[in-house]
């Protein structure tokens, strides 16, 4: 995604297909939306099992003290084999986390994860090659194609806040499900990577 000239593309898209969107877009204002580029495909898959059902302040002590026990870059999967799992343990992963970094680090060392070249595959080959390691399912894939790669046309359909977006903006009186979700967000191609994320925001918004 090569914002503001692609939010711009997108936000014309999603106002002209979607009046509730435009009103949502108006309510929430210009979108910030930019992938983290900083450090390693593998770096950023780490942080987000990190990051897994934790508060942002408590995920990012203990992602600072896995980074710290295993550092970045090329050598951190081979680092994470090396190292004890009461050594990750002591860094702050429970016990599950601990595993599913290991699961990681020996899938990009055995050669069946090609992290360094994620990039260059498709969206639906990311979430399938993304998803053979355990602890990341189709909703780390979709976050890692949204907030890494910078894909434009991500609909994360599992994810909470989307749903309670969408219930909000569409006043439903029920949270719809991820097939409603795809459903409902069908118009909003190619661009529903914006779309998600101002379903995000306007949960922000009174």
């Amino acid at each position: 995604m090569a914002p503001p000239s692609l939010h711009k593309k997108a936000i014309v898209h999603l106002k002209k297909v979607d009046p509730v969107m435009a009103d949502v877009i108006i309510r929430v204002g210009k979108c910030t939306l930019e992938p983290r580029t900083e450090n390693t495909h593998f770096d950023a898959l780490i942080r987000s099992i990190v990051y897994q059902q934790l508060s942002g302040k408590a995920a990012a002590t203990i992602h600072g003290r896995v980074v710290t026990l295993i550092g970045t870059g090329g050598e951190a999967p081979a680092k994470i084999v090396s190292t004890a799992h009461e050594a990750l343990r002591a860094a702050g992963l429970s016990n599950q986390k601990a595993s599913y970094v290991r699961n990681l680090a020996e899938h990009v060392l055995d050669g069946s994860l090609p992290v360094d070249s994620l990039h260059e595959l498709s969206d639906d080959e990311i979430i399938a090659a993304l998803t053979q390691v355990k602890g990341i399912g189709k909703w780390s894939a979709q976050i890692f194609l949204m907030f890494r790669l910078g894909r434009p046309d991500v609909l994360p359909d599992l994810d909470l806040g989307v749903q309670k977006g969408i219930q909000k903006a569409y006043r439903l009186r029920k949270l719809p499900t991820p097939k409603q979700v795809i459903s409902r967000g069908a118009k909003w191609a190619p661009y529903r990577t914006v779309a998600a994320w101002y379903m995000w925001r306007i949960l922000d918004i009174e």
